[in-house]
């Protein structure tokens, strides 16, 4: 790839913004990652009764009328509301105005797994029920998985390259990444990158029961995640959107803005291997995290913490952390691992977004947020963190994204250092 500015630019994170089962908000998603809070509970929304698992972390008191005008969040499905809400707070964040002269240089990239599940449901039961009539003008738009980013970028004025980019779990990640690349090589100088979804569905959670994914842990539903624990029986479902604001560096220097961490890595891959099983040696886990690591020129020696995928599911668990232990050697044993999806459950598209704002915050705070509910762990020399949060100077660190279909992608984040 030839870029008109000779060497990769340098990319910078200059905002954030979180919709999550934990919080509303950056600040509060941090505060309760660090406190150990979960965001799991029984599924309110939809019957249940017939369903193996009853239990998901959803976005709670969420007022979309606090971020968009009623006739915008009544035509988009509720992925796509957490998706804008989560782009206006890292805007504000970031300080970001975009005026005619930026605007063709404003890229929007959003991931999603799942997309717009509940207008497709309603849909379908619409023109069962009520016939081809109860379809409206902005169906049609509504329930594609790149309204998100259609949306954003009408809400901003964002007129560079936009869409959508769907890996299954790995969305959110591979989001950032493609668009570190817009940014690195010209096509962009600003981009609203991260990864939404609403996953906690009564189809979505039926169809992942059926490939017997999900715990079934129905009467604890705080302790029902448990990444790397020996009795941990699938993940939890869950719903968000993660978005942050990249940025070329020597712009966003310029313009005085917050710039709060460097990305500086991104690697991709596929395992090539099982609809939804991980390779059984993690091989393409591995091949994603060197090419990350390759891409940021890292030794893996340098790397301060792991965002671990985490699932707690029987497999991605042991197979993630023989992939860790394979890509860093002894160095796996001496750097804190740990899963936020043991409090937020999996955001699915959004994870990866939302964890990268927690290597964010990571990286600002120098603390680590725990493993909660990793009590035997799967691998005794290894520090999981768990429980409770802690303090760890991070300089550098990396966010793991593994997905069904063999998806794999890594980023990795640093201090900014002018």
């Amino acid at each position: 790839m030839s870029s008109p500015y000779g060497s990769p630019r340098r990319v910078v994170v200059t905002g954030t913004g979180v919709i999550s089962p934990i919080g509303l908000s950056t600040a509060a998603f941090w505060e309760s990652l660090l406190a150990g809070r979960s965001g799991i509970r029984r599924i309110e929304s939809f019957d249940v009764a017939d369903l193996p698992t009853r239990i998901a972390a959803q976005v709670r008191d969420f007022d979309p009328e606090q971020y968009m005008p009623r006739k915008v969040w009544r035509r988009i499905d509720p992925f796509a509301q957490y998706a804008l809400a989560a782009a206006v707070e890292a805007v504000e964040g970031a300080k970001l105005e975009i005026d005619e002269e930026l605007a063709p240089r404003v890229g929007v990239q959003i991931g999603s797994g799942y997309g717009p599940s509940t207008i497709q449901s309603q849909v379908t039961l619409g023109l069962k029920e009520k016939g081809a009539r109860s379809i409206g003008p902005f169906t049609s738009a509504a329930s594609a998985i790149d309204n998100a980013a259609g949306e954003i970028a009408i809400r901003f004025g964002a007129k560079g390259p936009s869409g959508a980019i769907s890996t299954a779990c790995a969305s959110g990640t591979s989001a950032i990444g493609e668009a570190m690349r817009w940014i690195q090589y010209g096509a962009c100088d600003v981009v609203l990158a991260g990864g939404a979804d609403e996953s906690v569905t009564r189809s979505d959670i039926a169809s992942a029961c059926s490939a017997r994914a999900l715990s079934r842990r129905n009467e604890d539903p705080e302790q029902a995640c448990r990444p790397f624990d020996k009795e941990r029986d699938g993940f939890i479902m869950a719903s968000g959107a993660g978005v942050l604001v990249l940025e070329e560096a020597e712009r966003a220097m310029r313009r005085g803005a917050p710039i709060l961490a460097e990305l500086v890595g991104y690697g991709a891959s596929t395992d090539a291997y099982h609809p939804t099983a991980p390779h059984p040696e993690g091989a393409g886990a591995q091949q994603a995290l060197c090419a990350a690591l390759a891409d940021a020129r890292i030794d893996p020696t340098e790397v301060d913490y792991v965002n671990a995928h985490g699932t707690s599911t029987k497999l991605n668990d042991k197979i993630e952390t023989l992939a860790i232990r394979q890509v860093f050697g002894e160095h796996a044993l001496r750097m804190p691992i740990s899963s936020t999806k043991s409090m937020t459950g999996h955001m699915i598209g959004a994870a990866g977004a939302v964890e990268a704002i927690a290597l964010v915050q990571a990286i600002r705070d120098n603390v680590v947020p725990p493993t909660v509910n990793c009590f035997d762990p799967e691998d005794t020399e290894v520090n999981y963190v768990p429980h409770t949060a802690q303090q760890h100077e991070v300089d550098i660190a990396v966010s793991n994204s593994f997905g069904f279909a063999g998806h794999n992608a890594v980023a990795v984040l640093r201090a900014w250092k002018p």
